[in-house]
């Protein structure tokens, strides 16, 4: 049986653009075909197994023939493969979506269209301009600034565009700005009529010249500006003045910093999505995976059988309190098994996952690293006071030591180890030789020494700036002669994030 091929819009960029129903097309996609706007955010919705096929087309320079592209789909869904063609954009919208779809009906393939969020109208958006707006414009309209060049002469009707409609949006005609002014100023559209070019819009790399008609040529030439860009002409324009909002440094003090995020998968979302509220382009690639303790969950088990015998324990992460409750779980027990042991958590996100299990930390140092802990346990121990530790199987003894050394018994259980990540390698010290990253976030001494190990040499990591979470992981990239440019006072997420706010600002 053959396959389905969805014709998904991708939108302009920004992966917040995607519809639910694309998003889903992508989860379930054996194929995806891509194009050269669509991002690497998006294409991480496919799954790892997913056949990724690129067929970008740039300005003078195609990977594939349309022609090529649309046999491409068929072939694909012939096979009984899940086809997504992730086009950016809308398909429909000078997308050749339609030409797609007539070669998938003429060979009777399935197929089903999901539109996108068009550049004509979303990229303008977030330059501040909106296409219409009460009293200053009732029309737009959305017209190709490169039509196919075999056609003998133009099919845009200048004589009635020109000043018939309030707001003209050209895409894909940035080379042709030209030739567009200079046709409408022919047909009666005033020279001082004010126009844009947003290039890369709803990108991080966003840029938007303010010009006109008249002087958008030279404004062009001037600057040397280059695709992706769209041309928008009209009185909205002005309004930019006051609606801008995606690329002002008051609200969005981040933007057009690229910063990559090397937490593990599962973690890394919550420090996205606030580098991104802020403006930050992140780009995700975990150097760790969390994985059960290579020894097994024995040590653990055992532990938990005997809670009752321990008058504290210390939580020093997230990880080890969802993967302590797991195997507590697992052994038919809940919070009740705890008894009258008293719970120790190293910081604020620690002790906030252990609100979620119902417990309220006794103990939550002003510092938040273990040899704070330690100190702030020495004076209320009791004689001979047992203690469990349950912890990442790899990690410093000073807490266990330190303890000890004041009388304690301590047991040190491994709930979880962090796995080196092995992908991308060789992409990610590409780019971070070419600039492409600015910032790169430690979040523990652990994602420093895997994207060290992955990178090969510390040579790339010389190009870009380094934050790390606090003064260990910091030590951890001081290990490696790499001197960290931001520290988080707060060693939580938000103080990492608040930490690189400030540091941008400041240069």
């Amino acid at each position: 049986m053959n396959g389905t091929v969805f014709l998904v819009g991708a939108g302009p960029g920004d992966p917040r653009l995607l519809t639910v129903g694309a998003m889903a097309c992508m989860k379930r996609a054996d194929v995806v075909v891509y194009d050269h706007l669509a991002d690497e955010g998006i294409l991480s919705y496919a799954s790892a197994d997913a056949e990724r096929i690129y067929v970008g087309k740039q300005s003078c320079k195609h990977t594939m023939r349309q022609e090529d592209i649309n046999v491409l789909l068929a072939e694909k869904a012939a096979e009984g493969k899940t086809v997504v063609r992730l086009k950016g954009g809308d398909p429909f919208v000078f997308g050749r979506g339609g030409e797609e779809a007539l070669l998938l009906m003429e060979r009777g393939i399935p197929f089903e269209v999901l539109p996108g969020v068009t550049s004509a109208v979303s990229v303008p958006a977030y330059a501040g301009i909106p296409v219409t707006h009460r009293g200053v414009a009732v029309s737009f309209a959305v017209v190709t600034g490169h039509e196919d060049p075999r056609k003998a002469q133009s099919s845009i009707r200048w004589q009635h565009l020109a000043t018939g409609v309030d707001t003209l949006v050209f895409l894909m005609g940035v080379a042709n700005i030209p030739e567009i002014t200079k046709n409408l100023i022919e047909n009666g559209r005033p020279a001082e009529t004010p126009a844009a070019i947003i290039r890369w819009g709803t990108h991080p790399e966003q840029e938007t010249y303010v010009t006109t008609v008249g002087d958008a040529a030279e404004t062009l030439r001037r600057e040397g500006i280059r695709p992706p860009a769209i041309f928008i002409v009209g009185n909205v324009v002005k309004l930019r003045e006051h609606l801008r909002w995606f690329d002002r440094p008051a609200t969005r003090p981040l933007f057009g910093k690229r910063i990559l995020v090397t937490r593990a998968r599962a973690q890394a979302s919550a420090l996205t999505e606030k580098l991104t509220a802020l403006g930050a382009a992140c780009i995700e690639a975990p150097v760790i995976r969390i994985a059960p303790p290579a020894d097994g969950y024995a040590a653990l088990d055992g532990a938990i059988a005997e809670l009752n015998a321990y008058h504290w324990l210390i939580f020093t992460s997230v990880n080890g309190v969802e993967h302590f409750f797991a195997r507590l779980r697992a052994a038919g027990k809940d919070t009740r098994a705890l008894g009258y042991a008293k719970v120790a958590a190293i910081g604020s996100a620690t002790a906030e996952a252990l609100r979620s299990f119902g417990i309220t930390a006794d103990l939550i140092p002003e510092e938040f690293r273990a040899e704070a802990v330690a100190e702030a346990l020495r004076p209320i121990l009791p004689p001979r006071a047992r203690i469990l530790l349950p912890r990442a199987q790899e990690a410093r003894d000073v807490l266990p030591d330190t303890l000890r050394a004041h009388g304690a018994t301590v047991d040190v259980v491994a709930v979880y180890e962090t796995v080196p990540e092995t992908e991308s390698g060789a992409e990610l010290a590409e780019r971070m030789m070419r600039g492409d990253i600015d910032i790169v976030t430690f979040t523990s001494s652990s994602t420093v020494k895997n994207l060290v190990k992955l990178l090969g040499n510390i040579t790339p990591l010389q190009q870009t700036k380094i934050a790390c979470i606090g003064p260990v992981t910091a030590d951890t990239a001081r290990s490696f002669a790499l001197a960290p440019d931001i520290v988080a006072e707060e060693y939580t997420i938000d103080g990492l994030v608040s930490c690189i706010k400030e540091y941008v600002q400041c240069i």
